[in-house]
């Protein structure tokens, strides 16, 4: 560890962290920090949000005490900084009450440089004694945006952490989050106490993420697809609606011979934690899960994040998306959609029991993710512009690779529009389609609707093609879920240029296409790929030794750069990405002697 009297940041960067620079406004960050400012922090996932609180919280006298919400971030993070050398520590459920004591004892004698804990225990009158007892660098909050309580993932225990703006002024604090629209930062802002703080936006950009929005035929059978030409034998998560999907999901991937796990708050909790660990320390494993996994999730080397139901907005979209190539090396965003996905969100929304102003907050925001779905230009520039950040065009989404062919829609909408307004505003979609088709089903029969006007005017559409033009409908707000539960769609003031012809519509279409990524692609030489394996072998041995995940040791990305370079001797292992002090000294000889074995 470098000297107690004041340690310069980058030092602290270099040799304890592993990095040669500091990225973005990271450097800003810390030294607004480490000056005793207050800071709030949106920066992609990926983006070394961690860093921004670790460092000053070396630099600073005192322990930095850092507020995070699920059990295995905590964890995972003081794993990895063990590993560096770092005094950390947690406290929360799994440890005893002598394991505990232990860590309070060496929290209020000044002994750990960062202490996690759970915002529900930070505000027990039994930790608040504590603070006062010990010796505080610093308040960091991440996932700040819980605070939100119109969000998608608000904790109410969060609204509690104002009592660190009352009783410790003096204390810098800052709160740091991945996803927050202009409505969440102010609610941050404000339920925080944060008026005043410094505020370092970031892009929400994360360029080696590769979007791809399908449309549903046979969801499985696509995932299927998509999982064996592109990502075989990768680490992914798999995020589906039901606990029920989650487990059918899980069992028919094992079938198809893919290591698949499922994860639920309705599993039992050590089954939950068995799976988790099993993904977090295996590699190849597909994590099929609710949105009840995830957050905080610290894997690096997740090369798919795939969704076979929609996401209720662009927030949790964007959240769950950004799990996928922490480590910067190229990842797949998936996501299979259908018209079924918003009926049936919708009515959540409207069976909540929320109250109005919320339930049209929740509406407005799942209009926008299938606003997103049925976009025709970059997927990348739509998201950005969710989040108020202009893009150009990105050259790797599904629109800018395999652009959509579009249809004009514009008379097929009016028809749809005005079978909607005969059949009286309340029939879910299977049954217009039936209408416009001229279909004399029991149900057509018994509503007399083979006698109103729009009656087979749509004999010329197949189903598929009907579908997609309701979607469309929904997406551009003219047509909506009615509220009454069932399914049914209702005209909105929206369909009124429409119906009049002024607006024009078109329908996209396109032949899906994949992208093989040939991972020997990766290596210059065959020589190069045994080295790549023994690396690996290696990682995991250490790994298993010391009961960790691999990527503590050392993530993929410091694995390829020892491929490339080389590296002869200590000195040019402690130049690679990743390596500090301790880590050069714990396993310098180990990785080396496995480079000088191959060449």
């Amino acid at each position: 560890m470098p000297p107690m009297s004041a340690p310069d940041p980058l030092h602290l960067l270099q040799h304890v962290f592993g990095y040669h620079a500091f990225r973005g406004e990271q450097a800003a960050i810390v030294e607004h920090l480490i000056g005793g400012g207050d800071a709030l922090v949106l920066m992609p996932t990926g983006g070394g949000k961690s860093l921004c609180y670790q460092i000053p919280a070396l630099a600073r006298a005192g322990c930095g005490v850092v507020v995070s919400p699920l059990i295995a971030l905590m964890q995972d993070q003081v794993d990895q900084l063990k590993e560096l050398g770092v005094a950390a520590a947690f406290l929360n459920s799994t440890l005893d009450q002598d394991e505990s004591r232990a860590v309070e004892q060496a929290f209020v004698a000044g002994e750990l440089d960062l202490l996690y804990v759970a915002p529900e225990r930070l505000t027990t009158p039994r930790f608040l004694s504590l603070l006062k007892r010990a010796p505080i660098a610093l308040f960091a909050i991440d996932e700040a945006h819980c605070v939100s309580q119109w969000g998608h993932d608000f904790r109410p225990e969060y609204l509690a952490l104002s009592v660190l703006a009352d009783e410790y002024p003096g204390i810098p604090r800052i709160a740091l989050t991945a996803t927050a629209d202009h409505a969440t930062r102010a609610e941050i802002i404000d339920k925080l106490r944060l008026a005043s703080a410094s505020q370092f936006v970031s892009s929400f950009d994360r360029p080696n993420l590769r979007y791809t929005i399908v449309e549903k035929k046979t969801s499985k059978d696509q995932l299927l697809t998509f999982l064996r030409r592109e990502h075989e034998g990768d680490s992914g998560i798999v995020y589906c609606l039901s606990r029920k999907r989650v487990e059918a999901t899980a069992e028919w991937l094992r079938s198809k011979e893919i290591k698949a796990l499922p994860y639920h708050a309705g599993l039992d909790a050590e089954v939950r934690t068995r799976n988790q660990t099993t993904f977090l320390r295996e590699e190849g494993v597909v994590m099929v899960a609710t949105i009840a996994f995830g957050m905080g999730i610290n894997k690096p080397d997740v090369r798919f994040v795939a969704h076979l139901d929609l996401p209720k907005s662009i927030e949790n979209y964007y959240q769950e998306t950004g799990r996928g190539g922490r480590d910067g090396l190229p990842a797949n965003a998936w996501l299979a959609y259908g018209l079924n996905d918003v009926i049936q969100l919708t009515g959540m929304i409207e069976s909540s029991g929320a109250p109005e102003e919320q339930k049209d907050v929740e509406r407005r925001k799942l209009e926008a993710m299938l606003g997103l779905c049925e976009a025709t230009a970059c997927r990348r520039q739509t998201l950005l512009g969710y989040f108020g950040e202009e893009a150009k065009p990105c050259g790797n989404c599904d629109n800018c690779l395999n652009p959509p062919q579009l249809t004009e829609m514009t008379e097929a909408a009016r028809k749809a529009l005005s079978c909607v307004y005969r059949t009286g505003n309340r029939f879910g979609v299977g049954h217009l389609v039936d209408v416009l088709q001229g279909k004399l089903t029991p149900k057509v029969r018994d509503c007399f609707h083979e006698k109103i006007s729009t009656f087979g005017i749509g004999k010329d559409l197949d189903e598929a093609s009907w579908r997609a033009v309701f979607r469309q409908l929904l997406a551009r707000g003219a047509l909506r879920v009615s509220p009454d539960g069932h399914g049914g769609l209702e005209l909105s003031d929206a369909a009124k240029p429409i119906l009049r012809g002024e607006v024009p519509l078109f329908r996209r279409a396109r032949v899906e296409k994949f992208h093989y990524h040939d991972k020997n692609a990766d290596f210059a030489s065959a020589s190069d790929r045994a080295l790549w394996q023994a690396l690996r072998a290696c990682r995991k041995r250490l790994a298993d030794e010391q009961n960790v995940p691999a990527y503590v040791i050392f993530g993929d990305a410091t694995l390829k750069e020892m491929v490339h370079l080389r590296p002869a001797d200590h000195y040019e292992f402690g130049r690679l990405t990743g390596v500090g002090d301790r880590k050069l000294e714990k396993y310098g000889d180990d990785f080396l002697a496995v480079i000088h074995a191959s060449n």
